[in-house]
């Protein structure tokens, strides 16, 4: 937000540099970027002087060329080739001498001594527009002719410089969104050390009712969406530009001047944070105002000439036939001030946040006005705003007020209440602050103390600060107003503050990371919003498990993601597309599904559930471009194993995990692991051919996703133990199965596994083959079998014997033959 330093001082006596105030603003909590120094006219007017034209004959080599030459206040006068109709000698202008920079928005020239058609000119004589003041170009500007020849034109026209200081609000500081509001927070850091230092609020005493002459009548018919409403009605106004002052004012922060009553809108809003709207009473329909929403579909044009479709739920200014303005929103383009109003009435509303922000999201719009009321104004400030741009109008634009303000507040907004203890205060800062000085901030800030005893306060926090409700809340007001730098930090610990251990998932989602970063893979991390239309016909993931958004932002991020998969794919396209295609991806992320048949009255939320989850993606080559290694396309095992790394480094016990293959429109072919309790743990397949084209994906992608949580309560009571190595020597032994193509190895592995729990270690599968000279519909796996008994070494008899109850039931059970 720019901050005027002028504009600023006119509320805190201070002597500060500009520097200065933005050191301060920033070790309060309005951090302070840029400081720029500024003109109300760019350029300021230098270089330019007041002259007097001396001599003006015809240019013989031109039909409307002039040769002039002109007093400038001292020194020969100058020669000065004009083409303006209205230059005549006696005449007094504005001159831009040789060496002058003029701008014509963000383009400049520099005028230059120079030959106009054979004559020598040195300098030019200007007009309004050529120098910023005005927009009239039909001639150049003459002056009284009381104008001194000689005076910079920047005294002239009364030119000052000014300093815009580029502060950064966040969004829980609405009340430092204008300059009497940055000014309230400066003004109590800076009487901590200077009591002298004031804060000065415009006086609205002269207010006052004329008549009743224009009484328009004001309803509302939704107080939920507008709490408080305030109506004026001011008559025989002059719509015309606003004086020099005001526009300044505006001009200096970036703002166009536009009408003397429009104008008195947008100051308002930026001196006290306070939207408000101005209606030309004559367009109000029915002598009435009527705070009220319209039916779904209606159409209503805004200022900016789009006609837009309403919602059920939008608020509307409405007089006694039609809409006017949206709420807290936009003025429509048929209701507003114009040269031909004479009479006005003022809108000084607290429309509800939340019904602000819904319609300004719903519409695209983002105003200064909804900006504003969407983060909660000052519901109890509007009967003195009213008055003092009621005041202003009087003064800009003249009329009478013609009717009583009209204020609507049926339940009053009180200011917070809140109970803090010194005990609290030291703790949390960490060094104990005298309560004077606590008590001091507290009244700089208007936080008023209604009971106070030796160990605590009962505290009444103005309705402008909606971010301070809790006692941490006034902690910190207190805090950043006393100063940061005031708190001695040393390695003595001065504060009770304790902290829970981390969770054991942090430590080991940061263990998995460094796991899969060691490995090559990068860290992605997608929006949690997605794209519905990912999930429309699937089955695994259905539409209707997805969670909507009610105002989604597009229909690019309507839904919360259910699967982390489509965000991997959208970053692998990304990839692709800048000629990245060997990628390797991880994310650790949450997923969002509803459940309507869960739904419990009582419970509002039990139909939504989420989980974390972990995701793995390779695509491309494993190895490329290596004198050492030929290429090697990455696989579907080459992700298996990495999957199977990390359950191996988290102590996942292998034996218990029961794996099955199956293909869905998610896979083309993929493998799920399953607890042993019958829980999903992850699944790892080929990402579809369907998906990819969607996805503009033309290579295979294989990919990966561990449901975190499940795993984490897999390994919940894992505890590592050692053994030491045995001294007894192991035993191999392969054999060659001759089994159906349906028969997974992994339910091979099974049934060996059960046919000797204690001396068979490992099952090895280390080939596969189909093909010639096999029976039709049979495949070969050659298996290694790792024997071990590590109380003593075993004879051939044990081997035997293990091995044949192991072919006895691998026969038995898949009619597996030896080959």
């Amino acid at each position: 937000m720019n901050i005027s330093y002028n504009w600023l001082k006119e509320y805190v006596n201070f002597d500060l540099q500009p520097a200065e105030v933005a050191d301060a603003l920033t070790s309060i909590g309005l951090e302070t970027g840029t400081i720029e120094e500024v003109q109300t006219i760019k350029g300021g007017l230098e270089g330019l002087v007041i002259a007097e034209v001396l001599t003006c004959v015809e240019h013989p080599n031109s039909d409307h060329l002039h040769i002039t030459t002109v007093n400038t206040g001292g020194g020969e006068p100058l020669q000065v080739v004009c083409g303006a109709p209205n230059v005549a000698a006696g005449k007094k202008v504005v001159l831009a001498t040789n060496g002058t920079t003029l701008y014509d928005g963000d383009e400049s020239f520099t005028i230059k001594k120079s030959k106009i058609r054979g004559v020598e000119s040195n300098g030019m004589i200007c007009s309004e527009v050529e120098i910023g003041i005005g927009t009239d170009h039909s001639g150049i500007i003459l002056l009284p002719d009381d104008a001194v020849p000689g005076t910079p034109a920047k005294e002239y026209y009364n030119i000052k410089s000014d300093y815009i200081l580029e502060v950064d609000i966040t969004p829980n500081r609405i009340d430092a969104c204008s300059h009497f509001g940055v000014a309230r927070d400066l003004a109590a850091f800076l009487k901590q050390t200077n009591a002298a230092v004031e804060l000065k609020k415009p006086s609205v005493d002269a207010f006052a009712v004329q008549n009743h002459n224009l009484d328009i009548q004001v309803i509302v018919e939704n107080s939920e969406a507008c709490p408080r409403y305030t109506g004026l009605s001011i008559s025989g106004v002059t719509v015309k530009e606003s004086p020099e002052w005001l526009q300044n004012r505006l001009k200096v922060i970036g703002l166009r001047p536009i009408n003397n009553i429009v104008d008195i809108t947008n100051f308002i809003v930026h001196e006290l944070g306070q939207p408000m709207h101005a209606f030309d009473a004559s367009r109000i329909k029915g002598n009435k105002v009527v705070i009220r929403t319209t039916p779904e579909g209606t159409k209503f044009t805004t200022l900016d000439g789009v006609e837009r479709t309403l919602g059920g739920n939008d608020l509307m200014i409405c007089n006694g036939e039609e809409a006017m303005c949206i709420a807290g929103v936009f003025g429509g383009l048929d209701s507003g001030v114009t040269e031909a109003t004479k009479d006005v009435f003022l809108e000084v509303a607290y429309f509800n946040p939340t019904w602000v922000r819904k319609t300004a999201r719903r519409h695209g719009l983002n105003t200064d006005a909804s900006f504003r009321n969407e983060r909660g104004c000052d519901p109890n400030h509007l009967i003195y705003v009213m008055k003092r741009a009621a005041l202003l109008v009087q003064e800009l634009a003249g009329g009478t007020v013609s009717s009583e303000i009209k204020d609507l507040y049926p339940e009053q907004i009180k200011p917070f209440a809140v109970d803090l203890t010194y005990r609290k205060i030291q703790t949390l800062i960490g060094k104990e602050i005298p309560k004077e000085t606590i008590k001091n901030i507290l009244n700089a800030l208007e936080i008023v103390v209604v009971r106070e005893d030796s160990e605590s306060l009962s505290l009444l926090v103005p309705t402008y600060r909606v971010d301070v409700q809790r006692d941490v809340d006034v902690i910190e007001d207190i805090l950043r107003i006393y100063g940061y730098n005031n708190i001695d930090f040393t390695t003595e610990q001065r504060s009770n503050l304790t902290h829970a251990q981390k969770p054991v998932s942090h430590e080991l989602i940061t263990l998995i990371s460094e796991q899969l970063t060691a490995c090559g893979f990068n860290e992605i991390l997608n929006n949690s919003l997605t794209k519905g239309g990912y999930y429309k016909e699937l089955t695994t993931f259905p539409a209707a498990h997805c969670v909507e958004l009610l105002n989604p932002l597009s229909s690019d991020l309507n839904v919360m993601r259910q699967t982390l998969l489509f965000g991997g794919l959208e970053s692998i396209a990304h990839n692709r597309n800048r000629k990245n295609g060997d990628i390797r991806f991880y994310e650790f992320g949450n997923c969002y599904f509803k459940n309507e048949e869960l739904r419990k009255e009582e419970d509002i939320l039990s139909p939504y559930s989420e989980e974390n989850h972990l995701g793995l993606w390779i695509s491309g080559n494993k190895v490329s471009g290596s004198w050492a290694h030929p290429n090697e396309a990455s696989s579907f095992y080459e992700l298996k194993a990495y999957m199977e790394n990390i359950f191996r480094r988290l102590g996942v016990d292998k034996k218990k995990l029961v794996i099955s293959q199956f293909a869905d429109e998610i896979f083309a072919k993929a493998l799920q692991i399953n607890t042993a309790a019958g829980k999903k743990l992850a699944v790892v397949g080929i990402v579809s051919k369907k998906i990819l084209k969607e996805m503009d994906i033309d290579t295979d992608v294989f990919y990966a996703d561990i449901h975190w949580n499940i795993l984490l309560k897999q390994i919940r009571n894992h505890t590592v133990t050692f053994t030491e190595i045995s001294k007894f020597p192991s035993v191999k032994r392969d054999l060659a199965l001759l089994v159906n193509k349906e028969v997974q190895f992994a339910d091979i592995r099974k049934v060996a596994m059960e046919s000797e729990r204690k001396l068979l270690k490992e099952v090895t599968l280390f080939d596969v083959y189909e093909g010639k000279n096999l029976e039709a519909g049979k495949k070969s796996y050659a298996i290694n079998f790792l024997i071990q008994d590590e109380t003593k070494t075993l004879n051939d008899k044990q081997i035997d014997a293990i091995m044949t109850k192991i072919i006895a039931n691998l026969t038995q059970k898949f009619e597996a033959k030896l080959r």
